[in-house]
């Protein structure tokens, strides 16, 4: 194996350009890993760590700088070769405009001008020029989107206030996915429309939600993402109080579910007290918060009417409350049986070695990392990760598991400077390899994410590493247990049935949602406990 980089001066493309460009090259013959990004001290470091430029010995990359575009290659010779002799073919957009067609605007305003009739504004840069463009955007009287990450919080609150005043919404910074008058943006899966509203920081939480909410046969009116920080003390929930009141104000919403990390303090009270006051139906699902807490924020307050305020455990829970709100029955699939489970897990248990005690989870999915440790420390389960929820352990290493570990591939240090692991599953392979050589694991936890902008094939991606971590532990005179869920619908390009057929045909046991692949888990690793103790 080769590496090298390609360096081109002064050229700009923005970041999910950049993305899509990584994803396609690492597809190629003979390609191991792909990074198409721009050469900010923070990416070069990146790179630097990965092995680019070691010693001194690209001179052309140890020059560039935040305005040069750098196409790092590693795979094969001959296969490197190739693609960074055609390296600009790869950077092009497509074929160059006929003579006489309109220049592609390159400016907010510009864009604005040649689109009076816009009223949204997609914003995809590097996290250091990201506010400027927002602020442009909200002076040309625009709601923005913000996919951006790396920007700070000053600039978040600034820009949140700033909107706010203007009446205008910003979702982000690091914002995944929104469903806006029956359009998806960013991560988004194809659902139909119906009469549940989202908001929420979580962004595969918006899409398991939506997903399971679609499969249920509902749909969804409108899902605004606020970015992961919102409902922090420090900003203060800004976006989250305007999207529902936007959602208490459209027609077309009947019910609204927020979905988020457990807010700050004083956040949450402030969010209490607004749900407390919604004249519709609220689902709060509050991923990991204590049951305990849970409880004590269901007090009412004078005069409030708690009857419209429910509270949700888990993504399953909340989509069920929801659809119990319509009418609705809830689906039978999203309740299974703990008993059930628990003889699946007894099954599966049996087979292993008796060194194999270790679980370790690979996420693409935040929300789903943070959803299957909230469902592990319920049982009194203690899992390491590089995300820990409270009570859980912190990896002093994220590139390196240990015991018990749920690992969160989107996480910054993952992702800064190359593809989302829902783009690019690269860094997702290598590290389900390693786990896979580890003659202690017993259980591999995977959640594949389907949607607009995500991998043609998720798991296409995983699953010669999966069948190769499979046939290892059967060397060694084992079974290693390989656990998933898909999130998606049957309107995804990527076909979820197809997805999940590919899975079970690879030994995978399939489960309907992430919350139920970690009950499964939860319930094995219960009885490799048991089993330690010789009960």
């Amino acid at each position: 194996m080769v590496r090298t980089t390609v360096i081109r001066k002064n050229r700009y493309l923005d970041s999910v350009f950049l993305m899509l460009v990584a994803r396609r090259i690492a597809a190629q013959p003979g390609i191991r890993d792909a990074s198409a990004l721009l050469a900010t001290e923070a990416n070069r470091q990146v790179l630097a760590g990965m092995g680019y430029g070691e010693n001194g010995r690209d001179a052309e990359f140890a020059a560039a700088g935040p305005n040069d575009l750098v196409l790092a290659l590693e795979g094969e010779a001959a296969a490197v070769a190739a693609i960074a002799a055609d390296a600009d073919a790869w950077l092009s957009r497509g074929p160059e405009a006929s003579p006489g067609a309109a220049r592609e605007p390159r400016t907010i305003p510009e864009a604005v001008s040649g689109r009076p009739d816009c009223s949204l504004a997609v914003i995809s840069v590097p996290g250091e020029h990201a506010a400027r463009e927002a602020r442009l955007a909200l002076q040309a009287g625009l709601h923005v989107f913000l996919f951006s990450s790396n920007v700070s919080v000053e600039d978040e609150l600034s820009l949140k206030t700033e909107a706010s005043k203007r009446g205008l919404l910003i979702m982000g910074p690091d914002c995944g996915t929104a469903y806006l008058g029956g359009a998806g943006i960013g991560f988004a899966n194809a659902v139909r429309r119906g009469p549940i509203g989202i908001v929420g920081p979580s962004g595969t939480g918006l899409q398991e939600f939506s997903s399971l909410v679609h499969q249920a046969g509902s749909g969804i009116s409108n899902g605004i993402g606020t970015g992961s920080r919102d409902l922090s003390d420090a900003i203060g929930g800004i976006s989250t109080l305007m999207g529902i009141e936007a959602l208490e104000a459209d027609p077309t919403t009947q019910v609204i579910a927020v979905i988020s990390k457990p807010p700050g303090t004083v956040t949450t009270a402030r969010l209490l007290e607004r749900l407390r006051r919604c004249a519709k139906p609220v689902v709060l699902c509050l991923l990991g918060a204590e049951c305990g807490a849970i409880a004590d924020l269901g007090s009412p307050l004078p005069g409030g009417d708690p009857g419209t305020l429910r509270f949700a455990g888990t993504l399953d829970e909340a989509v069920c409350l929801a659809l119990g709100a319509l009418g609705l029955p809830e689906p039978t699939q999203l309740r299974p049986d703990p008993e059930a489970l628990r003889r699946q897990a007894a099954a599966v248990i049996e087979k292993l070695r008796p060194e194999q005690c270790h679980i370790r989870g690979l996420f693409a999915g935040g929300t789903l990392c943070y959803q299957s440790q909230a469902i592990f420390r319920g049982a009194g389960l203690v899992v390491h990760s590089n995300a820990p929820l409270q009570g859980m352990q912190e990896l002093p290493d994220p590139w390196v598991s240990r015991e018990d570990a749920f690992v969160d591939m989107g996480a910054g240090l993952f992702v800064e400077g190359r593809p989302h692991p829902m783009i690019d599953a690269t860094l997702r392979r290598k590290r389900l390899e390693q786990e896979g050589n580890d003659p202690k694991v017993a259980l591999l936890l995977l959640d594949f994410i389907l949607g607009a902008i995500s991998s043609r094939n998720p798991v296409g991606d995983l699953l010669g590493a999966i069948r190769g971590a499979r046939e290892a532990a059967q060397q060694r005179g084992g079974q290693l247990c390989v656990v998933a869920s898909v999130c998606g619908t049957d309107g995804d390009t990527q076909d979820l049935q197809a997805q999940t057929r590919a899975l079970q045909a690879a030994g995978v046991l399939v489960f309907p949602s992430n919350a139920q692949a970690a009950a499964f888990c939860r319930e094995a690793m219960k009885l490799l406990a048991e089993r330690k103790e010789g009960r």
